[in-house]
């Protein structure tokens, strides 16, 4: 089965980008496209918030800035993302995307899958019960 319609959820840690590395790959060699979200609280963060090296740039909304990185690493893989910033919980969010755009596919990494958060709950596992279709959960651990 090659994946035409890929969703990666990701935020700001580093085994996120390792998730969204990953998603490209997969998608560059099945010639699929590649949805990048995001999710994010909603309430506005004003400038003063937002670290340094993000002050300067035309984008003033933390997830908008997120995107943008992430999608760096995506057309590093030679895929020309589309984006996606939700509002709300991360995985209502990729579950809700998955629905919009048909996906065939739902990426995500592994943190949050074990210890006391295995047994609470996690995005990963949350994504797995609800997924409107197949879901790959990349080992982004160390």
């Amino acid at each position: 089965m090659m994946f035409q319609n890929v969703i990666v959820g990701a935020d700001d840690s580093p085994t996120a980008a390792t998730a969204v590395a990953a998603a490209a790959e997969l998608v560059r060699i099945s010639g699929g496209r590649l949805h990048v979200v995001t999710a994010y609280n909603s309430k506005r963060v004003a400038e003063p918030e937002l670290p340094a090296e993000f002050k300067n740039t035309m984008l003033t909304h933390p997830a908008d800035v997120l995107l943008d990185h992430l999608s760096e690493i995506v057309k590093r893989a030679g895929i020309e993302p589309c984006l996606h910033a939700a509002a709300g919980d991360p995985a209502d969010s990729l579950v809700q995307v998955a629905e919009d755009v048909e996906a065939d596919l739902i990426v995500v990494g592994n943190k949050g899958m074990r210890g006391a958060r295995r047994v609470l709950g996690s995005v990963p596992n949350t994504v797995a019960h609800h997924a409107p279709c197949s879901v790959l959960i990349v080992d982004t651990t160390d």
